[in-house]
């Protein structure tokens, strides 16, 4: 379990009744943020802290992984220059009754405050720029302390059964999903031919198969060659691409069976250029092993294309479950 403390004060109603946390994916400016990085870090049963004014109102526990999804429609133009698309936690928040101003016992919280990516000034205040950043068990601890019997009953519930939102992450997906086929579908100025495959590309069928069955053979980790076994699955998602071009490009995907296509699509996989398998450090490694997937030697399953290294170097750095904080 690691504990997070996550900086509201834009969003915290929409995000704390809405039960999730959501982040774009980079700066306004194209670069990375450690603050939004550490949305790829989460698993479910970490506790969230929520601070907004000055108080710590709100104690969750993180019911997902992280997952891209759009900007809230209910953020409105809060953020207007954030990405459209970020990364989305779910989350179990209790509000709190006894809501602690930190700024009131920084000298207690003071010696504990990390070197890198603290989430308080030294005099108490808070940092506008921190947006997610972790807290060491000591320090979660001391503010749990003061926070008293509330905290203590979510840290109990996160450490017994830590909430797991799988569903209602799927159909946060399908949404965004049928909402971007709903669009190629009504797009008069293409073939209808082309809106149908461009929409079974989504599945990893028709036209978009058929052109990664000529690039690739088999599982590259299982070895499962049996095509009836094996998923055609994107690289760049679909819901990512930029054009229908890049969705239906048969360099944007491998054939992968099912488990692993499911570990590949939500980031707890991912190939480096060379070919070398990479474990996301948040993936659970009995899983893994138990889905063919080896944990304890490395795989290197290939040379990839030009194309496809294109594609994967998107995945590594949009799709992938690991931070690239500094």
């Amino acid at each position: 379990m690691r504990h997070w403390w996550v900086n509201q004060n834009q969003t915290f109603r929409h995000e704390v009744e809405g039960g999730y946390l959501w982040s774009p994916q980079r700066n306004a400016n194209g670069n990375r943020n450690p603050f939004y990085e550490t949305m790829r870090e989460v698993v479910p049963g970490d506790l969230i802290l929520s601070f907004v004014d000055t108080r710590i109102a709100a104690i969750g526990i993180a019911a997902s992984y992280g997952y891209q999804f759009p900007k809230p429609k209910e953020f409105g133009e809060t953020g207007a220059y954030w990405d459209t698309v970020g990364w989305k936690v779910r989350v179990r928040f209790q509000r709190l009754q006894n809501q602690v101003r930190p700024k009131d016992h920084i000298g207690l919280l003071r010696p504990l405050l990390p070197d890198r990516y603290s989430p308080l000034q030294t005099n108490g205040n808070g940092i506008q720029s921190v947006y997610l950043t972790e807290l060491s068990s000591e320090l979660f601890g001391a503010i749990a302390l003061l926070i008293g019997v509330e905290a203590n009953s979510v840290r109990d519930l996160a450490s017994n059964q830590p909430p797991r939102d799988r569903q209602v992450v799927s159909a946060d997906m399908e949404m965004w999903e049928h909402h971007l086929e709903d669009e190629i579908e009504s797009d008069t100025s293409l073939p209808s031919t082309e809106r149908e495959a461009v929409i079974m590309a989504r599945r990893g069928q028709g036209l978009f198969r058929q052109r990664v069955a000529q690039i690739e053979r088999i599982c590259r980790i299982t070895k499962v060659d049996n095509p009836a076994h094996l998923r055609a699955s994107h690289a760049k998602p679909w819901r990512d691409c930029i054009s229908n071009e890049e969705r239906l490009d048969g360099e944007n995907g491998l054939l992968l069976t099912p488990s692993i296509d499911h570990l590949f699509d939500r980031g707890f996989i991912t190939f480096e250029d060379s070919g070398r398998l990479v474990l996301s450090p948040v993936a659970d490694v009995t899983s893994l092993e138990r889905m063919g997937v080896p944990t304890t030697e490395p795989l290197n399953v290939g040379a990839f294309s030009e194309g496809q290294r294109h594609f994967l170097e998107y995945h590594r750095n949009s799709v992938f479950l690991q931070s690239t904080r500094s």
